[in-house]
């Protein structure tokens, strides 16, 4: 019989917890959530104040029973299960399942999984926070009825499978938004002009851009207008006015939040969310390491606070000073956002003496990826800013002003260890200008007039979509994920080269519900919501109070958008593609796999084909027409319309015009060579069990 149960969510934590607590303690893992609304209906009683109606999860009945027996034996049942309102949710469905004397049942949350951590945490155990569980409960309820609510209307209009969602459908919307400035925008004509021009001493030449004239700035924007100075310039001397010369520092970024470890392991991992948060959760609940054991490797990874512990600094100070020296380290402190909850601090290496190459050889590829960006970000950002040299220099030509400006990096201080990256277009770093002196003549070798237009916003990626759900407030951390990955399971969005496009459907969609829902699907009435929840956690306002205020005016939008809908009819798309069974037009349909072809004679007409899009290249091979196909996962490739019939051509990259086309290699060769790899892997991690074994008995 164990004197404390723990409870945690997954059996990585629970092993990692295990080693740090001896005697007759038992830890068990309730493999997430326990309790939930059911899937089968909408499982709340709006005549009942909104009463939730959850249920048991369905293949977890033997785990309840395990978990009951466990919690009976026990004289202590600590629940630690995640340190959000998530987790706190999950503590409560647990506590009523367990039914145990509340005073035998508490809670015990950890920022990391640590021994000082876990200890303290034994030592600090407090009742289950009921507002935390509120809020949760509150985000739950307001979405399962606005889902299940909404989401029928979109089957009899569009398609059934479709969904609705308060944060998703606002997700949808700027992706539509945004493709839709794409379209209507209008580019602009502008123009630069750049003269090279040389150094006499040096004769090192360097880079100017006109300016204005006469110290005032000009832009410009026809040819005429530059032809003009061109006119008004031809034999000027160029003479260098004024030379400003100064110091530029470059400071590091805070350590990584959620989003901004999203968005960096998307912009240098090419990691999905999804991927990055998988990852995540793994090195926090603990990953095994020779001589360690299992170790949770990085603080919780749900925050939105760059908070840091002075524990967790003092490491980082070592470290610094051990690798680098202690001309490289800074004490910091970053500002929180006021909109963050701060519950947590942000998210860093647990162990500051595990570097990430101690654990190459013990983690996967994506562990040892993700761990090495979050332990460079941390430490750099204890370290001291990067300092350049800088220089301004003003040269005339007559009465026009040309600038040119160069930087030299001294010390490279953070820089060494850490850069943060962008969703902009990078600039080329300037260099160092040559020693110039001012009323220095300078000699003209060239001058470069370049026609420019401007350019539509870009288009979103997983990285900068985050960046805008945060900047306006919808959802929060662990809802981000969840939600670019629906959208594109729904295939209301689909990435192409990292760039979110809208689909058809997703546009059918967000019309569909933007003209009808206006009250809900917008930005303004989700980063309210998300403030309500804050509120409602932080005990400040009871939680269906808040249904009851959003229930009644949602229930007349929904009455009037089922009138407004009810004659409505969405037309298929008409394709050029004629019917060779019957005859008439096929129309655009939307499957499992995205769009296809269909007969509108349905029923009568049965017939469907898929959607054949070509290139303009032809085949290397034979000349003839290539296809352009996708995995199971959605990845294009490149295919001859001849393929397997006369011609083997394949390929995963379309080249560029002038390109040679990078041919797969599909030989009997390259497919003994994949099996002996596959035999390899297989063989590898039979040893690595046997290991494993061998050193469990030992």
């Amino acid at each position: 019989m164990a004197d404390k149960l723990i409870i945690v969510e997954s059996p990585a934590k629970a092993n990692t917890i295990k080693k740090f607590l001896g005697g007759s303690t038992k830890v068990v893992a309730s493999m997430g959530h326990i309790r939930d609304l059911p899937k089968s209906k909408l499982g709340i009683d709006i005549e009942n104040d909104f009463e939730p109606q959850y249920i048991n999860i369905r293949g977890k009945g033997d785990l309840i029973k395990s978990l009951k027996k466990d919690a009976d034996q026990a004289k202590k049942v600590y629940l630690a299960t995640d340190p959000d309102r998530e987790g706190e949710a999950i503590a409560w469905h647990l506590s009523k399942i367990l039914e145990e004397d509340k005073n035998k049942i508490t809670r015990v949350t950890f920022n990391e999984i640590t021994k000082t951590a876990v200890q303290k945490a034994m030592k600090n155990a407090r009742d289950i926070d009921i507002n935390l569980v509120d809020a949760q409960q509150a985000r739950r309820v307001l979405d399962r009825i606005v889902g299940y609510k909404i989401s029928p209307l979109l089957w009899k209009k569009v398609k059934r499978g479709l969904s609705a969602g308060r944060v998703q459908s606002v997700a949808v919307k700027l992706i539509v938004d945004r493709e839709n400035e794409i379209e209507n925008f209008i580019p602009q004509e502008y123009w630069n002009i750049f003269a090279d021009l040389q150094e006499d001493k040096t004769n090192k030449i360097f880079q100017a851009r006109f300016f204005g004239k006469n110290g005032k700035k000009q832009e410009l924007h026809t040819k005429e207008e530059v032809d003009e100075i061109l006119k008004n310039i031809d034999g000027a001397k160029y003479i260098i006015t004024e030379i400003k010369k100064g110091e530029k520092k470059r400071t590091p970024a805070p350590p990584f939040t959620t989003s901004t470890m999203q968005q960096e392991a998307s912009r240098k991992l090419g990691f999905t969310l999804k991927r990055t948060m998988a990852t995540a959760q793994i090195l926090y609940e603990g990953v095994r390491i020779p001589e360690r054991g299992t170790v949770g490797l990085i603080t919780y990874m749900r925050t939105d606070s760059t908070r840091i512990s002075e524990e967790a600094r003092a490491a980082a100070k070592e470290q610094i000073i051990n690798h680098y020296g202690g001309e490289y380290y800074e004490n910091r402190y970053y500002k929180t956002s006021k909109d963050a909850q701060d519950a947590h601090e942000g998210i860093r290496p647990t162990y500051a003496d595990i570097h990430p190459d101690d654990i190459k050889d013990s983690v996967t590829s994506d562990q040892y990826k993700l761990y090495k960006l979050i332990y460079n970000r941390f430490m750099a950002s204890q370290m001291k800013s990067a300092v350049y040299d800088t220089m301004a220099v003003t040269i005339k030509a007559n009465d026009y002003d040309f600038k040119a400006n160069g930087q030299n990096l001294k010390f490279k201080g953070f820089m060494t260890l850490y850069v943060e990256g962008t969703d902009e277009k990078q600039e080329q770093e300037e260099g160092m200008l040559p020693e110039l002196n001012e009323n220095e003549e300078l000699k003209l070798k060239k001058l470069d007039p370049k026609q420019s237009f401007t350019e539509p916003p870009a288009r979103y990626t997983e990285a900068s979509l985050v960046k805008a759900l945060e900047e306006k407030d919808i959802g929060r951390p662990s809802t981000y994920s969840p939600i670019i990955t629906t959208i594109l399971e729904r295939r209301y969005v689909e990435k192409v080269q990292k760039q979110l496009h809208p689909t058809e459907l997703g546009k059918v969609v967000n019309k569909l519900l933007t003209e009808n829902f206006s009250e809900i699907i917008n930005v303004e009435f989700t980063a309210e919501i998300e403030n309500e929840f804050d509120e409602i956690a932080e005990g400040k306002e009871e939680w269906k109070k808040m249904i009851r205020e959003f229930y009644g005016p949602f229930e007349k939008e929904l009455e009037e958008a089922e009138k407004n809908l009810e004659h409505v009819k969405i037309e298929d798309e008409v394709s050029d593609v004629k019917c060779e069974k019957c005859g008439r037009m096929m129309v655009y349909k939307y499957g499992k796999y995205g769009k296809f072809l269909a007969c509108p004679g349905y029923p009568e007409c049965k017939n469907t084909k898929p959607i054949v899009e070509y290139i303009d290249e032809p085949c290397p091979k034979c000349g003839g027409k290539v296809q352009v196909r996708k995995t199971k996962r959605r990845k294009n490739y490149y295919i001859c319309e001849n393929n397997p019939k006369t011609c083997d051509f394949i390929s995963w990259n379309k080249p560029k015009k002038g390109e040679k086309w990078e041919i797969a290699d599909n030989t009997e060769n390259s497919k003994e060579k994949a099996k002996t790899t596959k035999k390899k892997k297989a063989t590898k991690t039979t040893t690595t069990k046997r290991k494993t074994k061998t050193s469990n008995s030992k």
